[in-house]
Protein backbone atom coordinates (compact mmCIF):
# COMPACT_ATOMS: atom_id res chain seq x y z
CA UNK A 1 0.00 0.00 0.00
CA UNK A 2 1.66 3.33 -1.07
CA UNK A 3 0.74 6.39 0.97
CA UNK A 4 0.85 9.86 -0.68
CA UNK A 5 2.29 12.92 1.65
CA UNK A 6 3.53 16.25 1.02
CA UNK A 7 7.64 15.44 0.87
CA UNK A 8 8.92 12.45 1.33
CA UNK A 9 13.03 12.18 1.33
CA UNK A 10 15.23 8.81 2.05
CA UNK A 11 18.68 9.27 2.68
CA UNK A 12 21.00 6.81 3.04
CA UNK A 13 24.12 6.25 4.48
CA UNK A 14 26.68 5.58 1.70
CA UNK A 15 25.60 7.53 -0.66
CA UNK A 16 28.09 10.80 0.06
CA UNK A 17 30.41 11.45 -2.43
CA UNK A 18 33.33 12.24 -0.25
CA UNK A 19 32.70 9.23 1.61
CA UNK A 20 32.54 6.89 -0.97
CA UNK A 21 35.82 8.56 -2.81
CA UNK A 22 37.61 7.87 0.22
CA UNK A 23 36.63 3.97 0.57
CA UNK A 24 36.83 3.89 -3.20
CA UNK A 25 40.82 5.33 -2.90
CA UNK A 26 41.72 2.71 0.10
CA UNK A 27 40.01 -0.27 -1.80
CA UNK A 28 42.30 0.55 -5.05
CA UNK A 29 45.49 1.42 -2.63
CA UNK A 30 45.40 -1.99 -1.45
CA UNK A 31 44.23 -3.58 -4.68
CA UNK A 32 47.03 -1.81 -6.00
CA UNK A 33 49.68 -3.26 -3.07
CA UNK A 34 48.39 -6.88 -3.61
CA UNK A 35 49.50 -6.60 -7.26
CA UNK A 36 53.21 -5.07 -6.32
CA UNK A 37 53.98 -6.88 -3.47
CA UNK A 38 56.22 -9.66 -3.90
CA UNK A 39 55.65 -11.85 -1.46
CA UNK A 40 51.99 -12.30 -1.44
CA UNK A 41 52.18 -15.38 0.65
CA UNK A 42 52.16 -13.35 4.00
CA UNK A 43 50.96 -9.39 3.13
CA UNK A 44 49.00 -9.86 0.10
CA UNK A 45 46.52 -12.26 0.91
CA UNK A 46 45.56 -9.66 3.63
CA UNK A 47 45.55 -6.56 1.45
CA UNK A 48 43.50 -8.85 -1.54
CA UNK A 49 40.86 -9.54 1.56
CA UNK A 50 40.56 -5.58 2.94
CA UNK A 51 40.35 -4.26 -0.76
CA UNK A 52 37.61 -6.54 -1.70
CA UNK A 53 35.88 -5.93 1.90
CA UNK A 54 35.99 -2.68 1.36
CA UNK A 55 34.16 -2.80 -1.95
CA UNK A 56 31.51 -5.05 -0.77
CA UNK A 57 30.85 -2.99 2.28
CA UNK A 58 30.68 0.05 0.13
CA UNK A 59 28.14 -1.54 -2.14
CA UNK A 60 25.76 -3.00 1.00
CA UNK A 61 25.80 0.68 2.34
CA UNK A 62 24.72 2.71 -0.58
CA UNK A 63 21.25 0.63 0.05
CA UNK A 64 21.39 1.22 3.80
CA UNK A 65 18.74 3.80 4.68
CA UNK A 66 19.76 6.37 7.46
CA UNK A 67 16.78 8.14 7.86
CA UNK A 68 13.79 9.25 6.46
CA UNK A 69 12.03 12.79 6.48
CA UNK A 70 8.63 12.86 6.51
CA UNK A 71 5.58 15.98 6.21
CA UNK A 72 2.37 15.18 6.90
CA UNK A 73 -0.65 16.91 9.10
CA UNK A 74 1.49 19.71 10.43
CA UNK A 75 4.44 17.55 11.72
CA UNK A 76 8.06 16.71 10.68
CA UNK A 77 8.48 12.86 11.13
CA UNK A 78 11.84 11.42 11.05
CA UNK A 79 12.51 7.64 11.05
CA UNK A 80 15.73 6.60 11.49
CA UNK A 81 17.55 3.05 11.39
CA UNK A 82 16.47 0.15 13.47
CA UNK A 83 16.72 0.67 17.29
CA UNK A 84 16.53 4.70 16.82
CA UNK A 85 13.49 6.59 18.30
CA UNK A 86 11.25 8.02 16.20
CA UNK A 87 11.45 12.28 16.38
CA UNK A 88 8.08 13.99 15.37
CA UNK A 89 8.56 17.85 15.10
CA UNK A 90 5.04 19.38 15.69
CA UNK A 91 5.12 22.53 13.46
CA UNK A 92 3.25 24.64 15.13
CA UNK A 93 5.72 25.01 17.78
CA UNK A 94 8.36 26.25 14.99
CA UNK A 95 8.56 29.98 15.05
CA UNK A 96 10.97 30.21 12.47
CA UNK A 97 12.31 28.33 9.19
CA UNK A 98 15.58 29.36 7.11
CA UNK A 99 17.50 27.65 4.08
CA UNK A 100 21.30 27.66 4.80
CA UNK A 101 24.06 25.08 4.11
CA UNK A 102 24.70 22.19 6.78
CA UNK A 103 28.06 23.11 7.79
CA UNK A 104 31.36 25.01 6.76
CA UNK A 105 33.43 21.67 7.26
CA UNK A 106 33.96 20.04 3.71
CA UNK A 107 33.40 16.59 5.39
CA UNK A 108 30.74 15.62 7.58
CA UNK A 109 29.83 12.83 9.50
CA UNK A 110 26.15 11.50 9.04
CA UNK A 111 24.08 11.71 12.20
CA UNK A 112 20.72 11.16 13.34
CA UNK A 113 19.24 12.72 16.71
CA UNK A 114 22.73 14.59 17.72
CA UNK A 115 22.29 16.96 20.10
CA UNK A 116 24.84 19.69 20.60
CA UNK A 117 24.60 23.16 22.11
CA UNK A 118 21.40 24.15 21.36
CA UNK A 119 20.36 22.25 18.02
CA UNK A 120 19.78 19.28 17.24
CA UNK A 121 21.31 17.70 14.11
CA UNK A 122 19.84 15.49 11.14
CA UNK A 123 21.97 14.49 8.23
CA UNK A 124 23.27 11.39 5.67
CA UNK A 125 25.11 13.83 2.62
CA UNK A 126 24.73 16.83 0.81
CA UNK A 127 25.52 20.08 1.77
CA UNK A 128 22.08 21.81 2.19
CA UNK A 129 19.75 22.31 5.05
CA UNK A 130 16.74 23.56 6.89
CA UNK A 131 17.14 24.97 10.45
CA UNK A 132 14.01 25.34 12.30
CA UNK A 133 13.66 26.96 15.45
CA UNK A 134 10.31 26.38 18.16
CA UNK A 135 9.27 28.25 20.58
CA UNK A 136 11.88 27.06 23.52
CA UNK A 137 14.36 27.98 21.65
CA UNK A 138 16.03 24.61 20.38
CA UNK A 139 16.88 24.71 16.93
CA UNK A 140 16.59 21.50 14.35
CA UNK A 141 19.23 21.30 11.33
CA UNK A 142 17.93 19.06 8.92
CA UNK A 143 20.19 18.14 6.37
CA UNK A 144 18.73 17.38 2.93
CA UNK A 145 19.37 17.26 -0.61
CA UNK A 146 15.67 18.65 -1.24
CA UNK A 147 16.15 22.03 0.24
CA UNK A 148 13.33 24.09 -1.87
CA UNK A 149 10.96 21.09 -1.77
CA UNK A 150 11.15 20.78 2.24
CA UNK A 151 11.11 24.38 2.96
CA UNK A 152 8.35 25.05 0.74
CA UNK A 153 6.21 22.33 1.85
CA UNK A 154 6.56 23.53 5.56
CA UNK A 155 5.79 26.38 4.93
CA UNK A 156 2.54 25.03 3.10
CA UNK A 157 2.25 23.34 6.40
CA UNK A 158 2.17 26.36 8.39
CA UNK A 159 0.12 28.30 6.28
CA UNK A 160 -2.75 25.76 6.28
Amino acid sequence: MTEHYPFLEKQYLGRDYNFISIRMVMAVFCLIAYYITDNREKNGELLLLVGCTILVVSVLMLFLLHYRTIVINKALILDGLWTTRLVKIDLNSIVKIEKSPYSKYFLNNPVYNLHRSGTIRFYAGGKDAVKLTDRDGLVYVIGTQKQAELYNCIQDALKN
